[in-house]
C-alpha cells in the first residue's frame, strides 16, 4: 500500500492540496479559487471560513481522485500566504471580523504614528521588518481598535491570533493546537528575531494582549493531530510560503538564493546563522537550515507580480490565460518604449513607499494592448532585478545564479529577461512546484523519511538562462525603468 505526504498549499487567490509520495515526487494537485474582497480602495479581506472550507475541499478531493485512505497519510505539511491576520474567538472558533490580508494598506496611519514616535527603528533591529501595512502587527491593532468590544475580550483572553497556518492547525485540531512556526511569527512585526520571542515592547506600544498570540516553533515539529475520518493525521511541517518554496528548492547553503513569481515576487537569500541587518531596503527574516531548524534569510518583497497578469486578465480583459503573455512579448521583442509600474498597493523593498500607485509610461498613439501585456510582464523582471541588486550589496556578494519557481517561471521570455537584467543565470527546476514541497519535505524530515542529501538528490534542473543582452541596452531599460519608478511614488497624499 503506497503512502503519501500532503502539503496543504493555502495561497493569497486559491488553496492547493498536493500529494506526494516517498520518493518526494508531486502525484496530483487539487487547487480552487476563493474570494477576493475588496470593501474599499488598497483595502484587501479573505473570509477565514471560506479558506477553510475551502481548503477542506480540496484536501477531500485530491483523497477522493486518488483513492488515498487516511492511513496512507503519514504526514501533512502546511505552507501559507504570509502576514495575512486572523482574529477569532476562543471559545467559538469563529473569526470576528475578515481576515485582513498581507497587500491591504488601511494601516498605513498606524505606521505613520510609529515612526513619528520613534520606535520604527527599534523595530527594525529586532525584527528585521521595516514599519509597513504589509505585516500583522499593525493589522492586529487595526482589528482590536475597530471590531465593537474586540478590545476588551482580547484584555481578557477571549481572543486568538494567528496567521493562515495557525487559523488552519486551530481548525485541524479542533482549537487543540495554537501554534505557528518560527517563518510565519517573523513577518508578524512584533516577534523578535534575535531573541526568538515575542516582543513585549512592541506588543505594549500597539496595545496588544500576549494571551492572543500562538506559541512558535521549529518548522519540522509536531503541530497536533488531524483527526480525519476516524484517523489522527500528524501535522508535522509548518512554514511560511517563501521560506517553504526556499526550502524546496534546497537552498541549504549560505549565499544561495531563490525567487517565486507567484502573485507577488519574493527573493529569499540563506544567509545562516548571523543576523544581518540590510542597508538597502531589504528585511532580514527566519528560515529554515537543512535540519529544518531555524537560520536567518534576507528577503526583498515584491507586492505585485502575478497579480498585474491577473489584472490584464480579469481588468482590462486584455488576455484570457497568464502564459499568453509570452508569445504576446517575444511578437515585441525590441519594442522597450512602454513601461508599467504594478504599485496597486505600494512598493515594496527596496523602496518602500506606501503611497505609490500603479502607473504607464511612454504611451503614443501606437501603442496597443499588446504593448501593455509586454510591459507588465516585464515589471516583473525589472522589480526583482532591483532587489536582487539590493541583496548582492547587503551580502557583499553578487549573485552567481538564481532559483526560481513559482507559476510565471515557466514563462520562457520572462526568465530569459531577468537572467538578461541580472547579468546572471536563471535556473528553474523540473519541478516548479518548490512551496508545496517545502512544506511536504519538512513534514518528511520530522518523520524521518527525508533528509538534506535526499531533498538535494531529489531536486532536477529542467532549463538554465544565461544572460546574452548587450551591457548598453541593459543599462538603457534600467535607467528608464527606475525613472518611472521614481515618478509613480507619492501619488497618495499621506
Amino acid at each position: 500500500m503506497s503512502q503519501y505526504i500532503i502539503a496543504i498549499d493555502q495561497g493569497t487567490s486559491s488553496c492547493r492540496s498536493v500529494l506526494v509520495d516517498m520518493n518526494g515526487k508531486i502525484v496530483d494537485i487539487t487547487q480552487k479559487e476563493f474570494t477576493q474582497i475588496f470593501p474599499k480602495s488598497a483595502w484587501v479581506e479573505h473570509d477565514a471560513n471560506e479558506i477553510w472550507q475551502t481548503q477542506m475541499e480540496v484536501f477531500e478531493q485530491l483523497m477522493d481522485r486518488n483513492s488515498v485512505s487516511p492511513d496512507q497519510v503519514l504526514g501533512i505539511g502546511i505552507t501559507n500566504q504570509r502576514e495575512t491576520t486572523v482574529v477569532w474567538d476562543a471559545e467559538t472558533s469563529e473569526p470576528i471580523h475578515n481576515a485582513i490580508v498581507w497587500q491591504d494598506r488601511r494601516t498605513a496611519s498606524i505606521c505613520e504614528g510609529i515612526k513619528k514616535s520613534g520606535l520604527d527603528k527599534y523595530i527594525y533591529e529586532n525584527t528585521g521588518l521595516v514599519v509597513d501595512a504589509y505585516f500583522s502587527g499593525t493589522k492586529i491593532k487595526w482589528l482590536l481598535e475597530n471590531v465593537d468590544g474586540a478590545m476588551e475580550k482580547a484584555k481578557a483572553g477571549k481572543l486568538r491570533f494567528g496567521t493562515i497556518d495557525s487559523w488552519l492547525i486551530w481548525k485541524m485540531t479542533g482549537g487543540k493546537s495554537h501554534l505557528t512556526d518560527y517563518t510565519n511569527a517573523s513577518r508578524t512585526l512584533i516577534y523578535n528575531i534575535r531573541k526568538k520571542e515575542w516582543d513585549e515592547k512592541i506588543l505594549a506600544a500597539l496595545d496588544i494582549p500576549p494571551s492572543m498570540l500562538p506559541k512558535v516553533k521549529s518548522s519540522a515539529s509536531d503541530f497536533g493531530q488531524f483527526e480525519y475520518k476516524g484517523t489522527a493525521i500528524p501535522i508535522c511541517g509548518v512554514a511560511g510560503d517563501q521560506q517553504s518554496a526556499l526550502f524546496g528548492q534546497a537552498c541549504f547553503s549560505k549565499g544561495m538564493t531563490k525567487n517565486t513569481y507567484g502573485t507577488g515576487c519574493f527573493l529569499l537569500m540563506n544567509i545562516g546563522d548571523e543576523f544581518i541587518q540590510s542597508q538597502n531596503g531589504l528585511l532580514t527574516t527566519l528560515c529554515c537550515n537543512k535540519e529544518g531548524e531555524v537560520c536567518y534569510g534576507l528577503e526583498g518583497s515584491v507586492f505585485v507580480a502575478g497579480a498585474a497578469m491577473q489584472w490584464l486578465r480579469d481588468g482590462l480583459k486584455l488576455i484570457k490565460e497568464s502564459a499568453e503573455s509570452e508569445a504576446i512579448a517575444k511578437e515585441l521583442a525590441e519594442d522597450n518604449d512602454v513601461f508599467v509600474v504594478p504599485a496597486f498597493t505600494g512598493l515594496g523593498a527596496p523602496y518602500w513607499n506606501m503611497y505609490a500607485r500603479g502607473s504607464v509610461f511612454g504611451l503614443t498613439r501606437g501603442t496597443t494592448d499588446k504593448h501593455l501585456v509586454k510591459a507588465t510582464l516585464d515589471s516583473l523582471a525589472y522589480q526583482s532585478h532591483d532587489v536582487i541588486k539590493a541583496m548582492e550589496e547587503d551580502a557583499g556578494f553578487k549573485t552567481s545564479s538564481l532559483n526560481v519557481d513559482g507559476g510565471a517561471s515557466a514563462n520562457n521570455y520572462l526568465m530569459q529577461f531577468q537572467a538578461d537584467l541580472i547579468e546572471a543565470q536563471v535556473e528553474r527546476p523540473k519541478e516548479i512546484e518548490s512551496t508545496a514541497l517545502g512544506a511536504a519535505y519538512l513534514a518528511g524530515m520530522h518523520l524521518g523519511i527525508w533528509n538534506a542529501d535526499k531533498i538535494i538528490d531529489n531536486r532536477k534542473v529542467d532549463q538554465k538562462f544565461q544572460p546574452s543582452m548587450d551591457k548598453e541596452k541593459r543599462n538603457s531599460l534600467i535607467k528608464t525603468w527606475k525613472k518611472a519608478v521614481e515618478r509613480s511614488m507619492d501619488w497618495i497624499e499621506e
